[in-house]
């Protein structure tokens, strides 16, 4: 019998040519087999990517690679070396650190604290080594090409950079393999280029990078070798260069979907539901003045820091304005609260659906029904059949994949925790809909299910405010723009005036 390392993988190469072997690895959670007898072969100094719906069991292998989950079976072989009985400690030790969508670190400790927490540099066995501590910090920043005082607090600092110290923390466990799930779901397009720069960087320094997204442009940009999951099988792997975007698509969802976007309907826009004057909140937006009308679907655009998310917060109730007035059907309204705007009929898909969104310890059936417990309920006592039957209703609507209703939301996909957000908000039957990043770390079948969703709401004579860091796709479905800078309205654009190079024009303050 041939031995291991003289056999051939699928890609023809010698197994003694890799890095990671991942041979046969089965997962199964009560209900589902979220991974069948997955096998994947990366190399050393290799950009490996990852993609499929949501679902599909990406998620759990980098947590079983990680020893966050056990595997029921198969092998996982890192520098030749089988690894068994894995901990996210021993995972670091063996040269493994991952980088999560949701990052993983303290915002009231210093960038240092953080890179460093639990292995602090002690003089005499009594005070931390201040020194040497943030000089290491400094050394393993400038080793990505960044330079920040390590002194700030996380707290302080944006998106970007918290990614940046995630990644730093990761090379000071001396890693030789780094996890990414999502990296960029949060980025602008500037932050994600300085990603790509550090991510090249790190492979010229020989570390392998495993990179998830549902972003299929990044993985055609970046990539070495792309690996596609369907269902909890791999259903391919070869070189980047050798897909279609069409056929990843296809084997992704296992249909072809001949369009990126639903076709949108024209409908005339007469009746306004909506309208925003003057409002303003401290230090964030000023003198913003905007309307809604009756079936439309108006996007919002604006660069991180423009404040698109502080401007619906504001009308939802959730943030203080400091002037302002709104108007809903012609009739100016006090809302100063998130229950003020429920009660006008007003729903918010936040960009934080896990803090914001979700109440992730508990059960799909119990988020879904937190908008209406007051319609299912008599007597203080909550209908519980009927939450049953709204629940089952919501999930088969929305195809929402989960064991049943009474699955804890933390155990789902990020996608389906984000089709739980949107159901919690249709049961609740409202007018307006104000939807902030809703396909943010969404598959393409899951967006494309989103954007005909939005497209049904607005013929029945619902109204959509729809915020994306993908202008693409604000382009695609809105019937009317307006662009953010600075705090302010810096353009607004009617459907067939809309392209690329003028909205990013007015985003950057042109």
């Amino acid at each position: 019998m041939a031995k291991l390392d003289n056999l051939l993988t699928p890609r023809g190469d010698t197994m003694c040519d890799y890095l990671l072997k991942i041979q046969n690895i089965t997962k199964k959670f009560p209900g589902v087999v979220a991974l069948d007898d997955v096998s994947l072969y990366i190399k050393k100094g290799e950009i490996f990517g990852i993609v499929g719906e949501n679902g599909a069991g990406k998620s759990t292998l980098m947590k079983i690679l990680y020893g966050v989950y056990k595997n029921d079976s198969g092998q996982i072989f890192l520098d030749g070396k089988e690894l068994k009985n894995l901990t996210p400690l021993i995972a670091q030790k063996m040269g493994m650190s991952i980088i999560f969508q949701e990052f993983n670190l303290l915002s009231t400790l210093s960038i240092s604290e953080n890179i460093f927490v639990n292995r602090l540099s002690f003089k005499n066995r009594i005070f931390v080594n201040w020194n040497v501590l943030n000089k290491r910090a400094e050394e393993l920043l400038e080793s990505i090409g960044y330079t920040m005082d390590v002194k700030r607090l996380v707290s302080s600092l944006s998106v970007a950079e918290k990614q940046m110290v995630e990644i730093a923390k990761a090379l000071s466990f001396n890693a030789k393999l780094i996890l990414m799930d999502e990296p960029s779901a949060t980025l602008t397009n500037k932050e994600l280029d300085k990603l790509f720069k550090v991510i090249e960087t790190l492979k010229k320094q020989k570390i392998t990078i495993i990179y998830i997204s549902h972003k299929l442009d990044e993985i055609f940009q970046i990539c070495d070798t792309t690996a596609i999951f369907r269902d909890g099988k791999v259903v391919d792997t070869k070189k980047t260069s050798l897909f279609t975007k069409n056929e990843i698509i296809q084997k992704m969802v296992g249909r072809t979907v001949e369009n990126e976007y639903p076709a949108r309907t024209k409908i005339n826009f007469d009746e306004e539901v909506l309208r925003v004057n003057n409002l303003a909140i401290k230090n964030k937006i000023n003198d913003i003045s905007f309307s809604l009308k009756k079936g439309e679907i108006l996007g919002i655009v604006g660069l991180v820091g423009s404040g698109r998310t502080e401007l619906v917060r504001a009308i939802f109730g959730a943030d203080k304005k400091i002037s302002g007035d709104i108007f809903i059907n012609g009739i100016k309204r006090s809302i100063k609260s998130p229950q003020d705007a429920i009660n006008l009929k007003i729903a918010l898909l936040t960009e934080d659906r896990r803090g914001q969104g979700l109440f992730i310890n508990y059960s799909i059936e119990k988020n879904i029904s937190s908008t209406i417990i007051k319609k299912i309920s008599k007597r203080m006592f909550i209908n519980t059949k009927l939450e049953t039957i709204i629940a089952k209703k919501a999930i088969s609507d929305l195809k929402i994949k989960c064991t049943s209703e009474k699955q804890t939301m933390l155990n789902l996909s990020g996608g389906n925790q984000q089709k739980v957000v949107l159901a919690k908000w249709l049961v609740s039957e409202p007018d307006i809909f104000i939807m902030d990043e809703p396909t943010r770390g969404i598959d393409v079948g899951a967006k494309y299910e989103i954007y005909v969703l939005m497209n049904s709401l607005t013929e029945k004579g619902k109204s959509i405010i729809f915020i994306s860091s993908e202008i693409q796709e604000v382009l695609a479905i809105s019937d009317r723009i307006i662009v953010l800078y600075g705090g302010k309205i810096n353009g607004e654009f009617q459907r067939e005036e809309i392209e690329n190079d003028k909205i990013m024009k007015h985003a950057i303050g042109q």
